[in-house]
């Protein structure tokens, strides 16, 4: 078997996306709009990944249930790899209601990934992937602290490029172990790179040149639409202000940027264009494109 260029490693769910069309208010109940889709940080990411051509295989846990084989069977035909999954009783759900002004709450059931444990990396040890991985390794903070320890200490992960992404500002805090690995890259919004730092900063730039002193060794810090900034070690901070567009939807925004930036950089872009790339298809995404 050839191997895949991409593994992404983390959520798989289904997400639950309510939309209000205007402002809301503690307690609001507003017409709106309700979809469902296949979600989860290392899904979404998989997904995009695989839409632009590339090998991807997916490490994360589903249920046996009926939702978990819709969610199998989605996850198949955007022609993300599958073979590595873990499959547990039921499948997890993340629930999130946005109005005009972006998202408003969230609530993420991880209980299907969380129990799954180590056993969520056992596609490396019994020959359904590659071991070692030779490839990019993307790494959501929906593992437990548990499972990122396991990760760090994986020997079939332990040469792999790492490009991080935080799921959100409660739980960016759980990617410390890993910020140090060398060549580790940090996708982040500016929220996130607070709760990682543990202090607020200005702007996008000053968020990614403090990951660096973290231990970073390159960081991609986003601001909604503020300047974006990429920061690296022995190098020039880089920084684009994003498209200006009508926001359709929020959820993904991140999602889609990352799997942009990543597919510009294994094409050969320069971080100046893959920087630029990224925020054009976060745009897109915002302004409701399905690409």
């Amino acid at each position: 078997m050839a191997p895949a260029r991409v593994l992404c490693i983390g959520a798989a769910h289904w997400d639950l996306i309510a939309r209000a069309d205007r402002v809301l208010a503690r307690g609001d109940d507003a017409p709106g709009r309700i979809r469902r889709a296949p979600g989860g940080v290392a899904a979404n990411v998989a997904m995009a990944l695989a839409r632009r051509g590339l090998t991807v295989e997916l490490l994360a846990a589903v249920g046996e249930d009926v939702e978990g084989q819709a969610l199998e069977a989605a996850l198949t035909a955007a022609g993300v790899g599958t073979a590595g999954l873990a499959r547990l009783a039921a499948t997890d759900t993340y629930v999130a209601v946005e109005d005009a002004d972006g998202l408003v709450a969230a609530v993420a059931d991880a209980g299907t990934l969380a129990a799954a444990g180590e056993a969520l990396f056992a596609a490396l040890d019994d020959g359904r992937l590659p071991s070692p991985w030779r490839g990019v390794v993307l790494v959501d903070s929906n593992l437990t602290p548990e499972q990122v320890a396991a990760l760090a200490a994986h020997p079939a992960l332990a040469d792999a490029p790492l490009r991080l992404v935080p799921a959100s500002p409660a739980k960016a805090p759980r990617l410390a172990p890993l910020l140090g690995r060398a060549g580790a890259v940090l996708h982040a919004n500016r929220a996130e790179a607070e709760a990682l730092c543990g202090r607020a900063f200005a702007d996008a730039t000053a968020a990614a040149e403090a990951l660096i002193a973290q231990g970073a060794a390159r960081a991609i810090v986003t601001d909604g639409p503020r300047r974006a900034a990429d920061a690296a070690r022995n190098a020039p901070p880089l920084s684009e202000a994003p498209p200006d567009v009508a926001a359709v939807r929020v959820t993904g925004a991140g999602d889609a940027l990352l799997a942009a930036h990543l597919n510009a950089e294994l094409n050969g872009a320069s971080r100046a264009d893959a920087l630029h790339t990224a925020l054009r298809a976060a745009a897109a995404h915002v302004a409701g494109d399905p690409a």
